[in-house]
C-alpha cells in the first residue's frame, strides 16, 4: 500500500478503498515507513524483555493511596472507579514487584498539608502538580495546597511581605464563611483570593494583565506550579459573582476591620466617586465634578476612617446624591459600631441639608461639614490664631468660633470659620462642642485624604476599570426624579432670570428719571409701559409654572421615566473586586504603619517605599516549618534598614502562609 502511494500509482483514498482500510491507517503506515523503513511496517516485538513496564498515572495514584493507608474500597471511591479495577492494578503491581524483588515507593504527603486529612498531596515535584490536577479533575480536590520551590532571586518575592497583613485582615476566613468553596478545583477559593490580592499588590490591575507575565513565575509566589491565567481567573470571578453575596462579603470585612481598629472610627469620611462609562449602554447620568460635565456613570459612596483607609463602599441606585445616601450610610455605620457609640461623620457641601442634620443628630451621630449657601463675612479682627500638635504635626489656623441657628432657630450648631492668607473665609459647621476648634478644623481639612485615596486607587488599582460588560435593568418600582417636573423647573428658572433682568432695567430707568420731565409715578409708568407690560407677563408666566409644578410629583417609578427600560452596569463582580482592592490597600496601609517609626520620610515617601519592597526580588527557602524570604537590598542603605525593621515587625506576627503551616520569616540581605 505504501509503495503504491509513494510511486504515484494511486492516491491515499483510492488505495485505502481498494484494501478496505481507512486513509488514517494508511498515513500511519507511511509515517512508520519514513521513520523505520520496511522493518517498521511489521508487527513490533512488544515490550523489551528484562525492563519492567512503568505503571500508568492511575496505577501510581492507587499505589500512593494504598501506601498512605487507604483500603481498596476507599481508593476506588476516591478515583471513582470499580473495586475490581483497583484490585487488578494492585495485584499486577504486586506480582511485578515480587518477581523483581522491588517495592514501589509512594511519594510522601506534602509537608504543607493542613492536617485536615481530606487532601493528600502526592506530587513529589512542586513544579509539576500532576496528581493534584488529576484529583481536581476527578472532583476529589477542593483546593491545591501550596508547595514552595526554593530559589534565589525569585522575581517579586517581596509581595509576600503583605501576606501577614492579609491574614490579619481575616479575608480568608470571611471568604470561607460567605462563599464556602468554589471547588472541586485546583484553583479553589483560598488560592483564588490569594492570587487576586497579590496580583493587586503587584499592580496587575485586571485579569487581562496576566498575559504579560509568565504563569510559572507568578505561580512560585503562590506555592503552585502555575498561576491562574486570564480565562481561569475570569471564570472564578464569574463563579463567585453567581452567589450574589458581594455586599455580605464587604460587610463582614468591615466588621473585622472595626473589631481591629475601632479607635480610628471616631471620625468617618464620606464621599461619592463617579465612575464614568463610555460604552453603548443607556445608563443614568451623573455630574462629574472633575470634568464639569453630566455623563453616563455609576456613583460609589466610600466610607473611610480618620487615617483615610477605606471601611466599606456602597453603590448608589440611579446615581443618588449624598443627601439621599447619607441615611443609608448612617444605618450601615450604626450596624458596625453598635447602637450607643457616637460617631462624627465628615462630608462636603454635597450633603448639606439642615433637615437631615436634625435626623442624624437624633440618631446619635455628630456632623462636620462645610457651610453651603450665603453667609456674612466676619471682620478680620475677630479671628484668633490657634496652634496645636495633632498626630505629631504642628497645626496653625486663624479661626473664629461662634454659634449659629438654622431652620428658624430649631437647629443650633457651631460654626468655625478659617481665615486664609488671601482673606478668603471658609466656614465649617459641626454639632461637636467638646473638642477645640483647631482640632475640628484639622479633621475637616483632612477630608482631602479621601480625595487622595480616590486618586491613588484610580492610578494604582484601576478603580474605574470595567470588570465585565454586563448590564441589568434597574428595579422598575424604584423611584427616580421626574423628568417632566425637572423640565418645568428649568422653565421656571429661566422665567425668574428674565424677570430679574427686566426689573433691573426698570429700576435703572427709575433711578435715571428726572422729576422735571416726569414728576409723577403715573407719568413714569406711561413712559415705560412696554417694560412694565413685559414684567407683568413674566410674573403671570411664573405663577402658571408654579401651579403646573405643584401638580407634578417629584419622583416617579423608574419604569415611567421613559419608554425603554433604564439599565445599570452589573454590580456583583465590580463590588467584589472593589472589596479585594480595598483589602489590598489596607494591607499597604498596615505595612506603612509598621514602617513609619523607622523611616523619617514615611509621610512623604512611605507608601512608595512599601510598593518598592513588594516588587523587589528575593530568595525563598523552605525548612523547619518556615518559609524564609530574604529580600534583595533596596536602592539605598537607609531604605534597606527601614525595610529590615519592617521585616522584624512582621516576623513577630508569626503568620502562616494561607493553606499551610509554614511560618513566614522575612529579612533583607546585607
Amino acid at each position: 500500500m505504501v509503495g503504491l502511494v509513494l510511486n504515484g500509482y494511486a492516491d491515499q483514498n483510492e488505495v485505502a478503498r481498494a484494501f478496505g482500510c481507512s486513509a488514517r491507517t494508511l498515513r500511519r503506515h507511511q509515517r512508520r515507513f519514513e521513520n523505520g523503513g520496511m522493518d517498521a511496517l511489521g508487527r513490533t516485538a512488544g515490550h523489551p524483555t528484562g525492563i519492567p513496564a512503568q505503571p500508568s498515572p492511575w496505577v501510581r495514584t492507587a499505589i500512593g493511596l494504598k501506601n498512605a493507608g487507604l483500603g481498596v474500597r476507599a481508593i476506588a471511591e476516591r478515583l471513582k472507579v470499580s473495586v475490581g479495577a483497583v484490585s487488578k492494578w494492585l495485584r499486577r503491581v504486586s506480582g511485578a514487584q515480587a518477581a523483581s524483588g522491588q517495592r514501589e515507593e509512594a511519594p510522601e504527603p506534602s509537608a504543607t498539608a493542613n492536617g485536615s486529612g481530606k487532601n493528600w498531596n502526592l506530587d513529589p515535584d512542586p513544579a509539576n502538580r500532576l496528581f493534584d490536577r488529576l484529583f481536581a479533575r476527578l472532583g476529589r480536590l477542593m483546593d491545591a495546597e501550596p508547595m514552595f520551590i526554593p530559589g534565589r532571586q525569585v522575581p517579586r518575592a517581596g509581595v509576600l511581605l503583605a501576606v501577614p497583613a492579609l491574614v490579619q485582615s481575616g479575608i480568608f476566613e470571611v471568604a470561607q464563611e460567605v462563599y464556602g468553596h468554589i471547588g472541586p478545583a485546583f484553583y479553589g477559593l483560598r488560592t483564588t483570593m490569594v492570587a487576586m490580592l497579590l496580583l493587586a499588590l503587584l499592580r496587575i490591575k485586571r485579569p487581562e494583565g496576566l498575559k504579560e507575565h509568565a504563569p510559572p513565575e507568578l505561580g512560585r509566589l503562590l506555592g503552585l506550579d502555575r498561576a491562574p491565567e486570564v480565562k481561569t481567573l475570569r471564570r472564578k470571578l464569574t463563579r463567585l459573582a453567581a452567589y450574589r453575596k458581594a455586599e455580605v462579603f464587604g460587610r463582614k470585612l468591615a466588621q473585622r476591620r472595626v473589631a481591629r481598629r475601632g479607635k480610628a472610627l471616631g471620625f468617618l469620611y464620606m464621599d461619592g466617586h463617579v465612575r464614568v462609562y463610555h460604552g453603548r449602554r443607556r445608563i443614568p447620568k451623573a455630574h462629574v465634578t472633575r470634568m464639569r460635565l453630566s455623563l453616563p456613570s455609576t456613583t460609589d459612596y466610600w466610607v473611610n476612617d480618620k487615617h483615610g483607609d477605606p471601611l466599606f463602599v456602597v453603590t448608589a441606585e440611579l446615581n443618588e446624591g449624598l443627601v439621599k445616601m447619607l441615611p443609608a450610610l448612617a444605618c450601615e455605620i450604626r450596624s458596625l459600631v453598635g447602637p450607643r457609640r457616637r460617631v462624627t461623620v465628615v462630608f462636603d457641601r454635597g450633603g448639606w441639608s439642615p433637615k437631615l442634620f436634625v435626623k442624624l443628630i437624633k440618631a446619635r451621630f455628630d456632623i462636620l461639614t462645610y457651610r453651603k449657601g450665603r453667609w456674612k463675612n466676619i471682620p478680620a479682627t475677630q479671628f484668633v490664631q490657634c496652634v496645636k500638635m495633632i498626630e505629631e504635626r504642628k497645626v496653625s489656623y486663624d479661626l473664629n468660633d461662634r454659634n449659629i441657628r438654622l431652620l428658624k432657630g430649631r437647629l443650633r450648631l457651631r460654626q468655625i470659620t478659617r481665615l486664609n492668607a488671601d482673606g478668603y473665609q471658609t466656614p465649617i459647621v459641626t454639632s461637636r462642642r467638646d473638642l477645640p476648634a483647631v482640632v475640628l478644623a484639622y479633621r475637616m481639612f483632612e477630608r482631602w485624604r479621601q480625595e487622595n485615596f480616590f486618586k491613588y486607587l484610580i492610578e494604582e488599582f484601576a478603580l474605574d476599570a470595567l470588570v465585565d460588560y454586563v448590564a441589568e435593568p434597574v428595579d422598575p418600582e424604584r423611584t427616580a426624579p421626574n423628568p417632566e417636573r425637572r423640565q418645568v423647573e428649568k422653565e421656571l428658572a429661566s422665567a425668574r432670570a428674565d424677570i430679574r433682568k427686566a426689573q433691573a432695567l426698570y429700576g435703572a430707568a427709575a433711578a435715571a428719571n428726572k422729576e422735571s420731565r416726569r414728576s409723577t409715578i403715573r407719568g413714569f409708568k406711561i413712559a415705560h409701559g412696554e417694560l412694565g407690560r413685559r414684567i407683568r407677563e413674566i410674573q403671570g408666566r411664573i405663577e402658571v409654572l408654579k401651579e403646573k409644578r405643584s401638580l407634578i410629583p417629584e419622583r416617579v417609578p423608574a419604569k415611567e421615566v421613559s419608554g425603554k427600560p433604564i439599565m445599570q452596569l452589573s454590580r456583583e463582580r465590580k463590588h467584589l473586586t472593589n472589596c479585594i482592592k480595598m483589602v489590598a490597600y489596607q494591607a499597604e496601609s498596615d505595612l506603612l504603619a509598621l514602617l513609619r517609626p523607622h523611616y523619617a520620610r514615611a509621610d512623604e515617601e512611605g507608601r512608595t517605599l512599601v510598593t518598592s519592597a513588594l516588587e523587589s526580588a528575593g530568595d525563598l527557602e523552605v525548612g523547619d516549618g518556615e518559609l524564609r524570604v530574604m529580600l534583595a537590598p533596596l536602592s539605598s542603605p537607609h531604605r534597606s534598614l527601614a525595610v529590615a525593621a519592617l521585616c522584624e515587625a512582621l516576623n513577630g506576627m508569626d503568620a502562616c502562609f494561607p493553606g499551610t503551616k509554614l511560618k513566614l520569616r522575612f529579612g533583607v540581605a546585607s
